[in-house]
């Protein structure tokens, strides 16, 4: 398994939502953590579920697609 396609922890999912200028919403009743971020007209919400870490390449590449990034530019955002 490449290393950039490796599963992910939700610590490293939330360096890499920072690194792509999302922010988290205030938590409520809910193990689900959304993530916002407005970029001019675009609005991009992820939702991470913390509980189900490591996050396999289907999660992750949902993940990508909800922040409006490829795949590799998601993992990339971590380094």
């Amino acid at each position: 398994m490449s290393r950039w396609k490796r599963p992910l922890k939700a610590a490293e999912v939330r360096k890499i939502l920072r690194a792509l200028g999302f922010d988290p919403k205030p938590l409520k009743a809910t193990s689900r953590e959304q993530w916002t971020k407005r970029d001019g007209n675009h609005f991009y919400k992820v939702t991470l579920s913390a509980h189900n870490e490591p996050f396999d390449d289907f999660i992750v590449k949902s993940m990508a697609r909800q922040a409006g990034v490829t795949v590799r530019e998601f993992y990339d955002a971590l380094n």
